[in-house]
């Protein structure tokens, strides 16, 4: 799956825009998200640049992520699947359509573990972590294998993400789990299918799962990295080849 710098881009202006315009904040229904500085924007160019089209989020209600992702959506024609409980579900639509997102977004309510199973091959997948029970959602996610992303919001405390360990993904299948790529609370699992030799361990087994913790989410071949100006406020993202040196030109996403 090759990367869209230009949907990437798209998605992350879109993002910022829609938030800004419709003053989102995570207090909207019933949703208790971490809101991270350009957290949300980041979310949506990366679901947006990897071209994710299938998306499902389990969140406590509708918030910037959700706009995130369904931005991106819009931009990779794919579609977000958002499971919501039933008492925030009138007001989750509502501001969904206020944002001119409707036909990117399909609500679900019920008992999200009954629900998860049911969506096979998830590209992008964002739970909210926002209760013990919730962090356990993680383990009946059915990723694919291909490229896929996994965003886990709001661990704090105890709560653990995936830790670089996916349920029933294929032993030449690389996970890559980030904590806190942008600020506290999130953590970012990168699944792709690896074309390089598996390394071996000492003892002979694979070693094909990592897991970094206070740097930006990464694969084999780039990583992110969020920069602050402190003088305007404007933030920027560099998706950066790894084996780029650090003279070469970065693409950039700014607003």
């Amino acid at each position: 799956m090759e990367w869209s710098a230009t949907s990437a881009k798209g998605a992350y202006l879109d993002t910022l825009k829609l938030c800004r315009d419709h003053r989102l904040r995570p207090s909207y229904p019933g949703t208790a998200v971490t809101r991270e500085l350009g957290s949300t924007e980041f979310i949506s160019a990366l679901a947006a640049g990897m071209r994710a089209k299938l998306m499902v989020e389990v969140a406590s209600g509708v918030s910037p992520s959700t706009i995130a992702l369904a931005a991106a959506a819009r931009h990779t024609g794919g579609k977000l699947v958002c499971i919501v409980p039933e008492p925030v579900l009138a007001e989750s639509k509502r501001v969904i359509k206020d944002t001119g997102l409707k036909d990117m977004v399909e609500f679900k309510t019920g008992n999200p573990f009954e629900l998860l199973p049911k969506y096979k091959n998830i590209d992008f997948s964002l739970v909210d972590c926002n209760s013990d029970d919730n962090a356990d959602l993680l383990k009946v996610l059915d990723v694919n294998p291909s490229m896929s992303v996994v965003v886990a919001n709001n661990l704090v405390g105890e709560r653990k993400g995936l830790e670089g360990s996916v349920k029933g993904v294929p032993s030449k299948v690389a996970v890559r789990s980030t904590k806190h790529p942008i600020g506290e609370g999130m953590e970012v699992t990168v699944i792709m299918k690896n074309d390089e030799p598996e390394k071996t361990d000492r003892r002979g087994g694979r070693n094909h799962r990592e897991v970094e913790e206070g740097g930006p989410a990464r694969t084999n071949k780039s990583r992110w990295i969020c920069k602050v100006d402190v003088e305007s406020g404007e933030e920027h993202i560099f998706r950066v080849p790894r084996s780029w040196k650090s003279n070469n030109p970065r693409q950039r996403i700014h607003n």
